[in-house]
C-alpha cells in the first residue's frame, strides 16, 4: 500500500514543544495531513514510553497502532563528546523494533546519562560508541544521523561536525544507511557528495507541535510493518520508496550564512567577500548548510545520481491560503478556511500532492488553487533563511496581495 510517513518528531516531554504532543492529537493531526505512519519520537523518556505502552496497540510486526494511525518506535539523541582534541555535537535518531529493545536501550544509555532530564537527551556520548550500543542489543535496530547539515547539532554542521561520515561512525559505518537531510537542504544538495550515494536520504519534520507534522515527510509503497520498512531504506528500493516531501531548503533556518542578532543574511559567495566577519559586530557568521554543501561537494550543482530517490517540494496548505489573503498563518480566517478545504477534499495531502488541476480550480477559491499550482510547479520568491531564522517565502507578489476581492478569496 502507498502511504506517507514522518518518522522524526518530538513528545510533550521535550523542550519548547507543545503540551498536546501526545498520541490523541497526533493521531488527529495526522488523519488531517493525509499521513499513514508517525515516529513516536523521545522513546528513551520514561514518562512518555509509559503512554506509548498504553495507548497505541501494539501490532507485534515493529508497529504500533491508534485510530487507525500507525507509529513506529523513535528517538533522538543528542551526543556531545571531545574526540582528538575536538568538541562535536551530533544529533542521532534510532529506530527500534519493539518496546523489549527500548527498554534495553533505555537501560543501558540511562546509566551514562539523564534520560529524564528531556525528550531528547543529552550524553556525553561518543556517536561511534552510541552506534555500538545499539547495535549490540539489537542489530535490527536503526540509526539514522539526523539534520545532518545543521550548523551546530549535526554529522556534517559547520560548528560541530566531521567532513566524512566515516569519521563519525569509525568501523560501524556499514551499519548506517540512512541520513536525514534536514529542513535546510534537499536531496538534490545532497547529491553533490560522491560519498552519499550509498545512502538513502530520508526528510522529516522533526515537529514540536501536531500542526507541523509532515512539513517534510516520506512516500511510500510497501508492506506496513518494521521489517519491510527497515529493508526498503537499507537497499534504497526506488519501486517501495517513491520519493520525499520537502520543504524548499532555503525556508530553512540555516539554508544561508549570518547573524542574525546584526541582520546579516549572506550567501556563501558574499560571506567569502567578507572573509566570514560580520561588518557590524566583527564577529565570524553562522555558516549556513548552503555553504557548507560547497565546502564538501565534488559534484557540480544539478548532478543526480541514478539511484537517486526523487523528491517534491512543497508549502504548507495553511501558510498558501495565507499568502493568497495577505494574511498572518495565525489568522482565524486562515485556519477556518483549512479545515473547510479538509472537510472537501479530505486532506492536506490530497489537495497539494495528488488532486488534478482541474479539482482544484473547482473544489479550492481561485487564488488558493492558484497558489497550489504554482507550488507544484516551484513558481516561488523566496528569501533564505539564515543564523536560526526561517526563511520567507511568498507566491504572490505585493501587487497581486492588494487584491481585496474577498468573495474569490472565501468559501462562505
Amino acid at each position: 500500500m502507498e502511504f506517507i510517513a514522518d518518522f522524526h518528531i518530538h513528545s510533550r516531554y521535550s523542550r519548547a514543544t507543545s503540551r498536546d504532543m501526545d498520541v490523541k492529537h497526533l493521531a488527529e493531526w495526522a488523519k488531517l495531513k493525509g499521513i499513514t505512519l508517525m515516529g513516536t519520537g523521545d522513546f528513551t523518556h520514561h514518562l512518555w514510553l509509559e503512554e506509548l505502552k498504553h495507548n497505541p496497540e501494539d501490532l507485534g510486526n515493529g508497529l504500533f497502532k491508534y485510530q487507525n494511525i500507525y507509529f513506529i518506535l523513535t528517538t533522538e539523541v543528542s551526543s556531545i563528546y571531545s574526540k582528538k582534541g575536538r568538541t562535536y555535537r551530533i544529533h542521532n535518531m534510532i529506530f527500534a523494533p519493539s518496546l523489549k529493545t527500548v527498554d534495553k536501550i533505555n537501560d543501558k544509555l540511562g546509566r551514562l546519562g539523564n534520560l529524564s532530564s528531556d525528550g531528547r537527551p543529552i550524553l556525553g556520548l561518543d556517536a561511534a560508541e552510541l552506534a555500538r550500543i545499539v547495535f549490540d542489543i539489537d542489530e535490527n535496530c536503526m540509526i539514522v544521523p539526523g539534520h545532518i547539515w545543521t550548523p551546530w547539532f549535526s554529522v556534517f554542521g559547520s560548528m560541530s561536525g566531521f567532513d566524512r561520515i566515516e569519521d563519525c561512525f569509525e568501523e560501524h559505518t556499514p551499519k548506517i544507511f540512512a541520513l536525514e537531510t534536514g529542513l535546510s537542504s534537499d536531496p538534490a544538495m545532497n547529491w553533490r557528495l560522491s560519498g552519499l550515494d550509498r545512502f538513502t536520504l530520508i526528510s522529516n519534520s522533526d515537529s514540536h507541535s501536531p500542526s507541523k507534522i509532515g512539513r517534510e515527510a516520506n512516500v511510500f509503497n510497501c508492506d506496513l510493518d518494521y521489517k519491510t520498512i527497515r529493508e526498503v531504506l537499507r537497499t534504497k528500493d526506488k519501486k517501495r520508496f517513491l520519493y520525499t516531501i520537502e520543504f524548499f531548503p532555503e525556508e530553512g533556518k540555516y539554508h544561508f550564512d549570518g547573524h542574525r542578532l546584526c541582520g546579516i543574511r549572506w550567501s556563501p559567495k558574499e560571506t567569502k567577500e567578507h572573509g566570514g566577519k560580520c561588518p557590524k559586530c566583527g564577529k565570524s557568521v553562522t555558516v549556513g548548510v548552503m555553504n557548507r554543501v560547497e565546502q564538501l561537494a565534488d559534484r557540480p550543482e544539478g548532478f543526480k545520481p541514478e539511484n537517486a530517490i526523487p523528491f517534491k517540494s512543497l508549502i504548507p496548505l495553511d501558510e498558501i491560503i495565507a499568502d493568497s489573503k495577505g494574511v498572518a498563518k495565525t489568522a482565524v480566517s486562515v485556519e477556518r478556511e483549512y479545515h473547510s478545504l479538509l472537510a472537501k477534499f479530505g486532506t492536506e495531502f490530497e489537495i497539494l500532492l495528488r488532486a488534478s488541476k482541474e479539482d482544484l480550480l473547482k473544489g479550492l477559491p481561485p487564488k488558493v488553487a492558484e497558489g497550489v499550482i504554482r507550488v507544484r510547479e516551484g513558481r516561488v520568491n523566496i528569501k533564505a533563511g539564515f543564523d536560526g531564522e526561517y526563511g520567507i517565502i511568498s507566491i504572490f507578489g505585493d501587487d497581486e496581495k492588494k487584491d481585496k476581492n474577498e468573495e474569490q478569496l472565501s468559501l462562505f
